[in-house]
C-alpha cells in the first residue's frame, strides 16, 4: 500500500483559481442556475461565446454593445449595454468575477461568410469603444457600475488558422493582430493602469506534445500556433507593449497541460515578461465522456495538477446548460448537475480554504491537493481503472470529519474512507485540525 504524507502544518502555496469557468449557465434571461456556481465557490466566469452564435445578438460582443461603428464612442447613447448589464450584475451579485473578452464570438460557418471576425476598420476607434465598455463597468460611466472586473482580454484565438479563409476568429494576418494588440493594449493600459490588459487566447501548444495527443493529424495548423505565439512575443517586446496576462487554451490531457504551462512560463520569462500572469482560460478534456464520472475525474485531476504549475488561473469551457459538445457541467434536459460539476464543488473546498499544504508522493495516475483554514481538506482524483490503495499519513490533523465522493453510483455522497480510492473517482476529505 502506498504511503502518502499530508502535512497540514506545512503551508507551501496559496490555492489558485483553477476552478473558473467559461460561459455561465444562463437560460434566456433566467440566471437562477448561476447559484450552482456560487455554491461551488467559482471565482471567475470568462465572457466569450456567451448567448450562442454572434453572442445571441445581445451579449458581450463589441458589435452587440456598440452597434454602429460609424458612431462616436465618446457618446454614451451609442452603446447598448442592456443584456450585458444584466449578465454581469447577476454574476457579480453571486461573487463571481467576470473575465471580460473584448472582441467577438467564434463564427463556425465563416466559410460561407465572415461577419464580425474581420480586423476592425480603425484600431484607435476600436480601442476607444473598449474604453467606454470598461468605464461603464468599472467607473460608473453611462449609468454604469463600479464593479471589480480585473481582466480585459483583447480578442480571442486570432491564431485559429493561418489561412484567413479558414480562420473562424480572425480574417486578418498575424501581423494585423499584433498591430491591434499594440494599439489597444497601449491605449487601454494608459487609461486604466490599475487593470490587467492582455491576450490573446492562444489556441494552444499541441505541437509540443504532438506524439501523445489525439489531434496529431493537424500538425501544420498546430505548428502555426507556435509560430504565432513566438511572433507575438517578438513583436510586443520590440514595440514595448504591456502584457499583464497571457491567455491560452487546451483540449488535451493532464500531462500535456502541465508541459504547456511550463512552456508558456519559460517563453514569457525568456522575453522579459517575468511579471506577466498566464491563464488557461479555455479548457476541457475528453468531451465525448461528458456526463460520466470518468470526465469528472479527468476534470478534477486537471485542476489539481495545474495548481502545482506556474499557471495563475484556469477556466473550464464551459458551464452552459446546453446540448453543446463542451457543455460538461449540467444536464440540459433536467437542469441538474452532471458529475463534472461536483469536481468544481470539490476544488471549491480547497479554494475557500486558501492555504495549500504539503502532500507527498502519490500512486501513478492519482492527483491530490490539500488546503487548510480553520479545518483541513484534501481532494484526490484517481484516473486509474482500478481501485487504488493509499495510506494517508496525516500530520497536523486529528480526525476525518467529513468524506464525500464522486463515483458512477454516488455523486457527491458520503463515503466511508478506508484507505481506498475507487477507480475513476473524486474524493474529498475534511479534517479537524
Amino acid at each position: 500500500m502506498k504511503n502518502t504524507v499530508v502535512n497540514f502544518d506545512k503551508c507551501i502555496n496559496k490555492i489558485k483559481p483553477m476552478n473558473g469557468v467559461g460561459q455561465p449557465p444562463i437560460r434566456g434571461i433566467n440566471f437562477s442556475m448561476c447559484d450552482y456556481l456560487k455554491d461551488a465557490h467559482i471565482p471567475f466566469s470568462r465572457l466569450h461565446d456567451v448567448g450562442g452564435a454572434f453572442g445571441g445578438n445581445l451579449y458581450v460582443d463589441i458589435p452587440n454593445i456598440f452597434r454602429d461603428f460609424s458612431k462616436d464612442p465618446k457618446n454614451p447613447e451609442n452603446y447598448d449595454f442592456a443584456f450585458t448589464d444584466l449578465l454581469v450584475t447577476e454574476l457579480v451579485n453571486r461573487g463571481i468575477e467576470p473575465f471580460f473578452r473584448l472582441g467577438v464570438t467564434i463564427e463556425n460557418n465563416r466559410k460561407i461568410k465572415a461577419y464580425r471576425i474581420n480586423p476592425p476598420e480603425d484600431y484607435n476607434k476600436w480601442s476607444q469603444i473598449c474604453e467606454g465598455i470598461i468605464r461603464h463597468y468599472t467607473e460608473n460611466w453611462a449609468n454604469g457600475f463600479n464593479y471589480k472586473i480585473t481582466y480585459w482580454e483583447i480578442w480571442n484565438e486570432p491564431d485559429n488558422f493561418e489561412d484567413p479563409n479558414e480562420n473562424q476568429m480572425w480574417t486578418g494576418s498575424a501581423e494585423d493582430y499584433y498591430k491591434l494588440y499594440e494599439v489597444s493594449s497601449k491605449y487601454l493600459k494608459h487609461k486604466f493602469p490599475h487593470l490587467k490588459i492582455g491576450g490573446y487566447a492562444s489556441c494552444g501548444f499541441y505541437a509540443l506534445t504532438e506524439s501523445s495527443n489525439e489531434f496529431a493529424a493537424c500538425s501544420p495548423r498546430y505548428s502555426y500556433f507556435i509560430d504565432f505565439f513566438e511572433g507575438f512575443l517578438e513583436y510586443i517586446k520590440a514595440h514595448n507593449c504591456p502584457l499583464d496576462f497571457f491567455s491560452w487554451h487546451s483540449y488535451s490531457g493532464v500531462r500535456e497541460n502541465v508541459v504547456w504551462a511550463n512552456y508558456v512560463r519559460k517563453k514569457l520569462d525568456e522575453n522579459g515578461y517575468h511579471l506577466t500572469e498566464h491563464t488557461l482560460n479555455e479548457w476541457n478534456c475528453k468531451m465525448n465522456l461528458k456526463g460520466t464520472v470518468k470526465h469528472a475525474a479527468l476534470t478534477c485531476a486537471n485542476m489539481l495538477a495545474l495548481q502545482n504549475t506556474s499557471l495563475d488561473s484556469a477556466m473550464f469551457y464551459d458551464a452552459r446548460c446546453s446540448t453543446g459538445y463542451c457543455a460538461g457541467m449540467f444536464n440540459c434536459m433536467t437542469y441538474e448537475p452532471l458529475p463534472s460539476y461536483y469536481s468544481f464543488v470539490a476544488f471549491g473546498e480547497l479554494y475557500c480554504r486558501e492555504n495549500q499544504v504539503f502532500v507527498g508522493e502519490l500512486p501513478s495516475n492519482v492527483y491530490a491537493v490539500a488546503a487548510k483554514a480553520e479545518d483541513g481538506c484534501i481532494v484526490i482524483s484517481n484516473l486509474n481503472e482500478d481501485t487504488v490503495d493509499v495510506n494517508l499519513e496525516i500530520l497536523g490533523a486529528t480526525e476525518i470529519i467529513e468524506a464525500k465522493i464522486i463515483t458512477e453510483n454516488a455523486v457527491w455522497e458520503d463515503y466511508q474512507f478506508e484507505n481506498q480510492i475507487p477507480s475513476n473517482s473524486v474524493l474529498c476529505l475534511k479534517f479537524k485540525l
